[in-house]
């Protein structure tokens, strides 16, 4: 029990994770990037492309949001030289992605966990070495058994589009709120089912 009462860090840095280039920009895989690119756009910020970082980055309050620019699967290496430079721990730090194996529009934050299957994520988990990252996992839907990568690099269905703009919304809430109040007071307001 001694666990609940240790303080939990300030989040100092949102990391959405997704796939750079136009052929990725509104697939369920890039879900990451369009939440911090909303919260990026409500805040009236900014984005900055850095070469020496390999991503994207700009700042909301005292915030990093960040865009790794590497592709999904080497999405820790710009992490983690980010965080070292702005003396970031990884306690700090809230990975923002996309989740096949929730429901369309669920959102799920936890503050450590593996990798549940999600490559970008390991990337992360791998680079920092430990598993001790917050995360917000945002479902995409069901991918079917077979073609899951076709799936997830796929582009939302017309139908699901209302669903996706008001999960977004929802994200980019749940950042605030991890941001501003913890992660634990996040999840415990965003981890209920809602009536989809």
């Amino acid at each position: 029990m001694e666990k609940e009462s240790t303080p939990v860090a300030p989040i100092r840095l949102v990391a959405g994770l997704g796939n750079p280039g136009r052929e990725y920009a509104q697939t369920r895989h890039n879900i990451g990037f369009l939440v911090v690119d909303r919260f990026a756009a409500q805040s009236g910020s900014s984005w900055e492309n850095s070469n020496k970082w390999g991503a994207s980055w700009t700042k909301v309050g005292n915030v990093l949001l960040v865009k790794p620019m590497t592709y999904m699967n080497r999405s820790g290496h710009p992490l983690q030289a980010i965080a070292q430079f702005h003396k970031i721990g990884p306690a700090e730090i809230l990975i923002v992605l996309d989740d096949f194996a929730l429901p369309l529009g669920r959102l799920r934050l936890r503050t450590s966990g593996g990798p549940g299957g999600h490559n970008g994520l390991e990337s992360v988990l791998v680079q920092f070495g430990t598993e001790e990252i917050p995360r917000l996992r945002i479902g995409i839907g069901g991918a079917p058994g077979e073609g899951s990568v076709d799936y997830v690099l796929g582009r939302f269905l017309e139908e699901e589009r209302p669903l996706v703009a008001s999960t977004i919304d929802r994200a980019v809430d749940a950042v605030k709120c991890a941001i501003d109040n913890g992660v634990v007071s996040a999840m415990n307001t965003f981890n209920k089912a809602e009536e989809l």
